[in-house]
């Protein structure tokens, strides 16, 4: 029951009966505060169609508007805007109708076309990082925003479990690890794994000065250096099927999964489906073969296989080398066609990856297209900028990178000592208080890495997520905690329905921000955008509070007055509950 679908359709009807003429748009507005009304019809872009004076046509429309519309009480026109006063009947009706729905905004589910959303997609020689979260928190979350949409989702991730930086993180443990274990170090297993991919590049780089030192120049150093020789003898014996190294892979692989599967558990996403890179490295040369048959690509004369996309405003893209081996772009369009395969349903993915590989998915969407996968046209890059922390870029290699279970730990920390000193926690156990801490922490983490448009670049600061004023996480969190303790408090039967009530005009704005939530979900569907429902949860959060401070609840002496207050301030809380599980953040029930 939008107000302004049924507007639309009665301003075109009007517009016919008054000017035979017939419109196919209207444009509105919410209406301006020092302005009578609750919505506003443009008049400007209708003397497209009619010549005229705006505040005649507007008089004209308002006036048929008013007679033909019953929610529509009166009317006034400011220059070429035309000012609507709705009914309170009608927001009473429209409250009724959602105040019962438990999954209201929501389409009905699987009732659009299933997507498949990849994300996190790490490598298994080191611990999920400061911008894994990023990639981790957008992929799952617009997962969760499709599935809202109505669409089937299916969440994926592709594990890079093989190739050289695995080796050497297996050649480090090899040679310096005395076969210690996560179990015999108490480790996760990600971290210790992690630990000697550094060792490797510390051990890497002493060979490196050595032989630059005996007259050997940094860049043959490089290629040189006995480390990085046994690592490239590795990866030949894995490639090869090598028993003892297959079996020290399969080994510290599995440390590295148990590692990032408690990691995954304490940040809250999860996944339908696994690809591992040492499955799917091969795939795409029998596509490429096709490719080369149906003109698509073509071979010069060293046998290396291109695809010509200059006419297309790109370059010659590589999809085999001249020796048969497979490059990144080979395996990436054989498995979009592998998982096409395995989904019978798929129609399209969606690839959450950094910025950096922006040309990369155009040229694999394009390629994809060309080979005539109708699927193709539904491939979507999330991109998304990189994270900075006030410290500064960092990296794996050096052993410096931020950790994605230290960066949950200090938010927890960090949501700790903000907690107590505002000391309002009394009568809360130990385990509840840390239970909160860890809502809380992570709430702000995710509420400001997702709040930014995913194509920003962005600068975290852990102490100012957790601020319980203003656009944050725990100031979203606070205020359902507030409705709750509302709802606790309420000692009377809310459940009534109240059909006949007159609204304060905080009630009308509230109802108002709650009409918009299914639309908004929508939107943040269609433009893969997080950050659409985080802040249109704060504009809600706001709407509320003003709702809050500026009218009785528990203390309105009208009892239908004050069920519909507390029934209102109940659905704010469980839309916001809604949104926030959208983003994978909880609520907490007291704070």
């Amino acid at each position: 029951m939008n107000i302004q679908n049924v507007l639309e359709a009665k301003v075109k009807e009007g517009f016919l009966a008054l000017y035979d003429v017939e419109l196919p748009n209207v444009e509105f507005q919410a209406t301006r505060k020092d302005f009578e009304g609750d919505i506003t019809v443009v008049v400007f872009p209708l003397l497209r169609y009619k010549k005229g004076n705006p505040v005649q046509i507007g008089e004209d429309l308002g006036k048929y508007l008013v007679d033909t519309i019953e929610d529509i009480t009166s009317y006034n026109v400011v220059k070429g805007f035309l000012n609507l006063v709705i009914a309170d009947s009608f927001y009473v009706n429209f409250f009724n109708q959602i105040s019962a729905q438990t999954t209201y905004g929501f389409a009905t589910p699987n009732s659009i076309d299933a997507r498949m959303v990849e994300y996190s997609s790490p490598n298994t020689n080191k611990p999920l990082h400061l911008g894994h979260v990023r990639n981790v928190l957008l992929g799952y979350s617009v997962a969760e925003i499709l599935k809202a949409a109505g669409h089937k989702v299916y969440k994926t991730q592709i594990i890079n479990d093989r190739g050289i930086h695995i080796c050497k993180s297996m050649l480090a443990w090899q040679k310096f690890g005395n076969g210690e274990t996560p179990n015999s170090t108490g480790l996760k297993g990600d971290k210790l794994v992690g630990n000697y991919y550094v060792k490797f590049d510390s051990e890497y780089k002493k060979e490196i000065n050595q032989l630059v030192e005996n007259g050997v120049s940094e860049e043959d150093a490089k290629k040189q250096a006995p480390l990085f020789l046994e690592a490239q003898e590795m990866l030949r014996k894995w490639e090869a099927g090598d028993n003892e190294v297959v079996s020290l892979w399969e080994m510290m692989n599995s440390w590295v999964y148990d590692g990032f599967d408690v990691t995954y558990k304490n940040i809250g996403v999860d996944f339908d489906k696994l690809y591992f890179e040492s499955n799917t490295y091969l795939l795409g040369k029998d596509v490429i073969e096709e490719g080369l048959k149906n003109g698509v690509f073509f071979k010069k004369e060293d046998g290396s296989v291109w695809c010509d996309l200059t006419e297309d405003g790109l370059d010659e893209k590589l999809v085999l080398r001249s020796d048969g081996t497979s490059v990144y772009m080979t395996q990436d369009i054989g498995t979009a066609i592998q998982r096409a395969k395995d989904f019978s349903d798929l129609n399209g993915i969606v690839y959450t990856v950094g910025n950096e590989q922006d040309y990369h998915f155009k040229v694999l969407f394009l390629i994809l297209k060309k080979l005539g996968y109708s699927w193709a046209d539904q491939l979507y890059h999330l991109s998304y900028g990189m994270v900075d922390l006030p410290s500064g870029k960092m990296k794996s290699r050096e052993g410096t990178v931020v950790d994605a279970d230290d960066l949950m730990d200090e938010m927890t920390s960090t949501a700790r000592e903000i907690s107590q000193e505002l000391g309002k926690l009394e009568g809360y156990s130990t385990e509840e208080k840390e239970a909160l801490y860890k809502i809380i922490g992570l709430g702000a983490l995710k509420y400001f890495i997702l709040k930014v448009d995913p194509k920003k670049r962005i600068l975290f600061d852990p102490q100012a997520s957790v601020d319980f004023q203003g656009n944050t996480g725990p100031f979203v969190q606070y205020t359902y905690a507030r409705i709750q303790s509302i709802l606790r408090k309420a000692d009377f039967n809310y459940t009534t329905t109240i059909t006949s009530v007159v609204l304060h005009e905080k009630e009308k704005e509230l109802i108002k921000q709650l009409e918009l939530y299914p639309e908004v979900i929508q939107q943040a569907a269609n433009n893969y955008s997080p950050a659409i429902i985080a802040n249109y949860t704060y504009d809600l959060v706001k709407e509320f509070n003003s709702f809050y401070q500026n009218v009785s609840i528990l203390g309105e002496e009208d009892l239908n007055t004050k069920i519909f207050r507390v029934q209102l301030a109940e659905k704010v809380a469980d839309t916001i509950k809604s949104a926030f599980n959208l983003l994978g953040i909880q609520v907490p029930e007291r704070m």
